[in-house]
């Protein structure tokens, strides 16, 4: 009987890549490996069919062989693909532990080790708290309710009912893993009855069905820091998901973020607020309060003829510098409001002052400007 040509066995072309070869096998080994069709012999004949193809097509050497003289190149030593000869198959063997690990890296890696005995750390959780300005300026204790997994008091987290501790995984011998034979290679895998752990539980406890832990709302205390910016991390160790059958619980993690303030804008340990100041003021000049974030007053004394935009500083008026006594400073901006909703005596009274001000003194910034302006129009009509 005629050999498949490995090209059709995969399904690609003569020409393909490496990284169409290898995502051709993968497809058909995770649709036709043994374990997911146990007893199926034709599941597992095109198992080792792709199998045997991908071992030629992934090497160079050996694929430039089969491109040149096709099955022939490996029948000579009698140890071609799926062949009992060693020199082959123990390649092929080799070769397939890599395209292994990355398909079933659940059972090669992240399951618990080989006869470690031991069940997996709690997760660590996330919780998202919002606080407004004032409490990151001088700090706050809070308290937050968590919906986690904690200890089963039943068990008290060993997952056998009445206390009793684990015994040996009769499957696995307490190795955490098994190995089967497939065709000419053997495959490890995590062990089913104790997934990995070694140990089972003969009697489990009804309260937590044998997993050492129950759902509950966990009420913490937290103190955050005066200080505290926008995006801060917040641990508290120990305080994630209970591990499985006593296992160490996770940490939890808070995420702080700062509400946005109506007056205030913050930009590090700096306060910025823009305030505005009627024209008169402005003009005249005088005095005004302002809030400061740590709620108290500051006063500000206003010069004549302060305009938009003119900032004012007041020192050691900002945050509190996170585990410093430190503070930042306060910048307050100015803007000078111009005057609406006038009565025809106030339109009377400022049209009578435009009519006796003088541009060039009263008003220098945009006096300049259109003379300016005036000297450009009468270059251009030159």
């Amino acid at each position: 009987m005629a050999k498949k040509d490995f090209y059709d066995i995969l399904g690609v072309e003569r020409g393909a890549g490496a990284d169409a070869i290898k995502k051709a096998y993968r497809k058909l080994a995770m649709e036709h490996h043994p374990d997911r069709n146990p007893d199926d012999k034709e599941a597992e004949r095109k198992f080792k069919e792709a199998s045997g193809a991908y071992e030629v097509l992934k090497d160079d050497d050996k694929r430039a062989a089969y491109d040149r003289f096709g099955h022939a190149a490996f029948e000579q030593s009698g140890a071609g693909p799926g062949a009992g000869g060693s020199g082959f198959s123990s390649g092929f063997a080799s070769g397939f532990a890599d395209i292994f690990d990355e398909m079933f890296g659940d059972f090669a890696q992240g399951g618990p080790r080989r006869g470690s005995g031991a069940a997996a750390r709690g997760a660590d959780l996330r919780y998202n708290m919002e606080i407004s300005l004032e409490d990151a300026f001088s700090g706050k204790k809070a308290t937050i309710r968590v919906p986690t997994a904690v200890q089963c008091g039943s068990c008290n987290g060993s997952g056998a009912a009445g206390g009793a501790g684990p015994v040996t995984c009769p499957t696995c011998q307490g190795q955490g893993r098994i190995r089967s034979q497939s065709g000419f290679f053997t495959v490890e895998r995590t062990c089913p009855s104790c997934q990995g752990a070694g140990q089972v539980i003969r009697d489990p406890c009804k309260a937590c069905s044998g997993s050492g832990r129950v759902q509950k709302e966990k009420t913490l205390s937290v103190s955050m820091p005066a200080g505290v910016e926008d995006g801060t991390r917040i641990r508290l160790a120990n305080e994630g998901e209970a591990g499985l059958r006593g296992a160490p619980p996770g940490d939890l993690y808070i995420f702080i973020s700062v509400a946005p303030h109506r007056f205030f804008q913050r930009d590090g340990a700096n306060i910025h607020c823009r305030v505005p100041l009627p024209m008169t003021t402005a003009a005249l000049g005088g005095s005004i309060e302002v809030p400061t974030v740590g709620g108290g007053r500051a006063r500000i004394t206003i010069p004549a003829g302060t305009q938009t935009g003119h900032q004012f500083r007041l020192k050691a008026k900002g945050m509190t510098i996170l585990r410093s006594k430190a503070s930042g400073d306060m910048f307050v901006q100015a803007v000078v409001e111009t005057p609406v909703n006038l009565t025809e005596k106030e339109k009377s009274l400022l049209r009578e002052f435009d009519e006796s001000a003088k541009p060039e003194r009263h008003s220098p910034e945009s006096h300049g400007f259109f003379t300016k302006v005036r000297e450009v129009w009468e270059d251009l009509r030159e």
